[in-house]
């Protein structure tokens, strides 16, 4: 069988491993070398352009089914559990919290929610909107997990590496939000981040009131293809007489996009994550398509009152 194998970044050190275990099968085994961002970025052109049988994704569970031959294979990591007692300190205003992880700890969410609910915890695990695949877990595109039981709890833990999927389930709920990270050996409260980043939002809007000419960003990542929603941002900035056009790309290079000096500002319809992490790396305002259905409202609102933006 020929098979093409695909890893995330941090698991690509064990991609020689792997190979040559298939290829003691009798297996012809082909690496991608590309960058991958997760499920939602699975190496299908080249999967066909080599004739593979079949894909392993490495490092994720399944983000939504796809006409090809794909094995996904999760990476579990054991996480030490030694600061969650240090953790109740933080949790000591609380009653009712929802725990979150990512799926490589998953497995270890069961042990997590009975340490809370043994010390006096009453814990809820929230269900993801359908990208992830598991209750509790988030991704940077699904917080279904936190979002769905914010009403119901006073404060959500996330217990996990790194900032990333955090901030996503942050920006998406209003209560307390409290990181315990067992390999940084850190707990952290994340609530003033919403602050930060409402701002760097307002901002953006701001900076675009002025714009004339609209790029609208339509990745062609299996999971992130979203041409529909590019069509229709496109209908709603034509009909105020401003100009719109659909940049295609497989990843997005800022460094190109901000060499193309025609554009005032970038709607994203790609990985909604790039409208939140990658504002500064474009010379124009990078939007949201909410954000920019709220310039557009205030565009609207500026001409009925005949009062020119000065931003």
């Amino acid at each position: 069988m020929r098979i093409l194998l695909q890893f995330p970044e941090g698991l690509k050190q064990k991609a020689l491993e792997y190979a040559k275990g298939l290829e003691s099968e009798g297996n012809d085994v082909f690496i991608s070398a590309s960058p991958t961002f997760g499920a939602c970025d699975l190496a299908l052109d080249e999967m066909r352009n080599i004739s593979a049988d079949k894909l392993i994704h490495f490092g994720h569970a399944e983000f939504h089914h796809v006409n090809a031959n794909v094995e996904y294979v999760p990476y579990f990591v054991d996480a030490p559990l030694t600061l969650l007692p240090d953790s109740l300190g933080h949790l000591r205003d609380f009653k009712t919290i929802s725990v979150l992880t990512t799926i490589q700890h998953i497995h270890q969410l069961d042990k997590v929610r009975k340490f809370y609910e043994e010390n006096g915890k009453k814990v809820v695990i929230g269900k993801p909107y359908g990208f992830a695949k598991h209750s509790g877990q988030i991704l940077g595109c699904d917080i279904g997990s936190a979002a769905s039981v914010d009403n119901d709890v006073d404060a959500h833990v996330y217990f996990g590496g790194g900032m990333f999927h955090p901030l996503g389930a942050l920006l998406n709920t209003k209560k307390p939000f409290l990181v315990v990270e067992p390999f940084a050996n850190k707990i952290e409260r994340i609530d003033s981040f919403r602050e930060t980043y409402r701002k760097r939002s307002n901002g953006k809007k701001m900076r675009a009131l002025n714009s004339k000419n609209f790029g609208i960003l339509v990745s062609t990542k299996n999971g992130q293809h979203n041409m529909n929603l590019a069509r229709i941002i496109k209908q709603k900035v034509e009909q105020q007489g401003l100009s719109a056009k659909i940049l295609v790309a497989n990843t997005f290079d800022f460094m190109s996009l901000n060499n193309m000096m025609e554009f005032d500002a970038f709607v994203n319809t790609a990985c909604p994550r790039i409208s939140i992490d990658d504002t500064e790396r474009t010379r124009a305002p990078l939007l949201s398509a909410n954000e920019l259905m709220e310039v557009l409202a205030m565009k609207r609102e500026l001409k009925a009152a005949n009062v020119k933006p000065e931003f």
